[in-house]
């Protein structure tokens, strides 16, 4: 008799709990506080015990909750918000009523996004919710991941309060109840899916605080909407809290733990997130970022993302009345300072390991006028405006390994960027002892760029990405570079750099070869002439014949011709040639848009976004220890080329007579001491 009143109260439990799921509204339909409480009563019972009650102005919610009346707290809640004083400078004003429209967020209504530059629509299932674990029309995971970090969302928010449509604003509506509905329940752990992963996290993080406060006061959205980001955002807290991980990963998760800690200081462990993130925080920019200024990704793109969320985090204490070490402000602005001394005279960045070509100029104007630095403005605009730094135009980071060239700030002036540093704790390329060059307001020589990271273009070109043969370095035996050591344990000492008046100098080697039988080892040195023109001398030391390909990546809008041993462009303005020093007998060959048996001549300079691009091979056989000699030689018009001779060579260092119409240059190149790098001129 008992085991039947058991079965039959299993079974009317069932009935029961099945009741109200076939029971339960459509979620478009849940709008109000009274249909979320009913059809979501754990996660309404889940989200009061994130709040701490006893917060000021919280007393109705509290009496509310305790007498069980669910929907009546709630009311109180959403009451406390609509008047508190919380997060003010999110408050925002509804704007004017119009039927103002706008071109790109009409496509995010359909459902049409364009990340990373792939344009597709996000299908609805049959539940009505948008498949939130839609790839893209390139299958690629990367793109569900941006998918969920709610950028478009942002993009809408913007553009309603711009023009008072209010369409724009019930799409927010209902985005965020078929997002914060589909994405129950919180796993509480550590995933790598499309919706809970860390990233993702903290990006929707800062944009739903955002949209939260700029709408509160906004009627048109529902009341189910808002209390379903105050139930949500404690979970976002809580997986940044404990799942983060390290790096710019850090950085940008902590960052937005902080923002939902400061903006919700009512959340019971609000205290907590936020003295976390500043210790974390604070530890993290020392361990991130090398003393001079260059975060140790040692990729361009990363650097600023690390930036831009140290200087976040830093302006979210601020707000919230807490003081961060001096230390930390102090690299910041060192962090700038490598952007601003590194910047192309066109204004975008260096383009190093994962990275796109950034324009950077925009923002180091921004940074120029916070930390009273006119001299980043005058570097930045080519010297239109701000103060003229003192001393020399080029400079060396010698934690980072990379030496900035330049001739000057003047638009059309000569740059380039020379890798000499440890391979980088993440995005790495295996690339040392690349060299990029830009003059006369081109770019010349390139880095082939990052391409994409999963889906159809990385299955074409992540592995050209990543290996030495989309570099200008030098192959051998067909090999390239292995795995660099990823962190400096020290700064490169005076003896592998100069940097003077009249030249700039730095050298340095690598020996870590893929699947290379033997040893060989190469030496590579950069002396450029200021204002004048680049020699690079490449010191082979192998211990069997090998064979050699030296590669010069052309950037896509280069006219490239070859002219006997040299290849040089053919423009009208802006010029470059590559002129061989010697007699080597190199087999030429000029290499565009190649896709097997390996992919060759192609450049990408940003995700997702690839073009055909010439890479001129110099290959030959050796037999012993080489040395091989190339001229850089920049003009704005079409000019005679160098000549040049080798007056002395030996194990140390090379001895180089360079002519040009107006004069005789004597160049001492060393390959170990740049003590003994010297310039004379006639």
């Amino acid at each position: 008799m008992a085991l039947f009143f058991r079965n039959t109260l299993i079974v009317c439990f069932l009935i029961s709990a099945l009741g109200s799921v076939f029971g339960q509204k459509n979620w478009k339909e849940i709008t109000t506080v009274e249909a979320l409480c009913e059809n979501y009563p754990a996660l309404i019972q889940n989200m009061f015990i994130q709040f701490d009650l006893d917060y000021p102005g919280m007393e109705n919610v509290k009496a509310a909750k305790e007498k069980g009346r669910m929907a009546d707290a709630c009311n109180h809640l959403l009451a406390y918000y609509k008047t508190s004083k919380t997060a003010s400078h999110l408050r925002r004003k509804p704007p004017v009523k119009t039927d103002e429209t706008d071109a790109l967020a009409d496509t995010i209504l359909n459902n049409v996004f364009t990340i990373q530059n792939v344009r597709g629509e996000v299908p609805v299932v049959e539940d009505g919710h948008r498949d939130w674990y839609y790839t893209g029309p390139n299958n690629d995971k990367e793109w569900a991941w941006l998918l969920n970090r709610h950028d478009q969302l942002g993009s809408v928010f913007d553009t309603y309060m711009e023009t008072g449509n209010l369409k724009y604003l019930r799409y927010i509506d209902l985005f965020l109840r078929d997002f914060i509905i589909k994405s129950q329940p919180y796993p509480a752990k550590k995933g790598w899916g499309s919706i809970w992963r860390g990233l993702e996290v903290s990006f929707r993080g800062k944009q739903w605080t955002r949209i939260f406060y700029g709408l509160i006061n906004n009627e048109q959205v529902s009341p189910a909407t808002q209390l379903l980001i105050l139930s949500s955002l404690p979970d976002h807290a809580d997986y940044n809290r404990q799942y983060h991980l390290g790096g710019n990963w850090l950085t940008m998760e902590l960052s937005a733990l902080a923002v939902v800690a400061a903006n919700f200081p009512e959340y019971r462990k609000s205290d907590e997130w936020l003295e976390y993130a500043m210790r974390k925080m604070t530890e993290s920019i020392k361990e991130q970022v090398y003393s001079d200024g260059v975060q140790k990704e040692l990729a361009s793109h990363y650097h600023h993302v690390a930036l831009t969320n140290f200087e976040e985090f830093q302006a979210t204490c601020e707000l919230a009345g807490k003081n961060i070490p001096g230390t930390f402000t102090q690299t910041l602005e060192k962090m700038y300072d490598y952007l601003a001394k590194s910047i192309r005279p066109n204004g975008f960045g260096a383009l190093t390991n994962d990275s796109d070509l950034n324009y950077n100029r925009d923002t180091i104007l921004v940074a120029a006028k916070k930390y009273d630095r006119p001299d980043w403005e005058y570097m930045v605009t080519n010297g239109v405006s701000g103060i003229q730094p003192k001393g020399e135009v080029s400079y060396f980071y010698p934690w980072a390994g990379q030496l900035i060239s330049r001739s000057g700030y003047t638009q059309d002036g000569h740059w380039s960027m020379f890798d000499i540093g440890p391979w980088g704790i993440g995005h790495q390329h295996n690339d040392k002892l690349h060299i990029s060059v830009s003059a006369y307001g081109k770019d010349l020589l390139v880095d082939a760029g990052r391409f994409a990271y999963t889906g159809e273009v990385a299955k074409k070109f992540r592995s050209y990405a990543l290996g030495s043969a989309a570099h200008n370095i030098i192959m051998i035996d067909g090999k390239g570079q292995g795995q660099g050591p990823p962190v400096a344990k020290e700064p490169l000492g005076k003896n592998t750099y100069k940097i003077t008046d009249e030249f700039d100098f730095a050298t340095s080697s690598f020996d870590a070869y893929n699947n290379v039988e033997g040893e060989v080892k190469h030496i590579r040195s950069v002396f450029y002439v200021r204002g004048d023109f680049w020699v690079i001398v490449d010191r082979i030391l192998t211990d069997r014949p090998r064979h050699i390909e030296t590669l010069w990546h052309w950037h896509p809008r280069c006219k490239v011709l070859q002219d006997g041993p040299v290849v040089k462009t053919d423009h009208d303005e802006g010029n470059l040639a590559i002129i061989p020093v010697g007699s080597h007998n190199f087999g030429i060959d000029l290499i565009k848009g190649r896709e097997k048996p390996t992919p060759q001549g192609w450049y990408s300079s940003m995700y997702n976004v690839y073009e055909q691009n010439v890479a001129s091979s110099y290959g030959i056989d050796i037999s012993s220890n080489s040395t091989f000699i190339w001229i850089l030689q920049p003009s704005k018009k079409k000019v005679p080329l160098l000549r040049s001779k080798i007056l002395s060579e030996n194990d140390n260092e090379i001895k180089l007579e360079v002519k040009s119409k107006k004069n005789t240059y004597l160049i001492n190149i060393p390959y170990f001491d740049s003590a003994e790098a010297a310039l004379k001129v006639n």
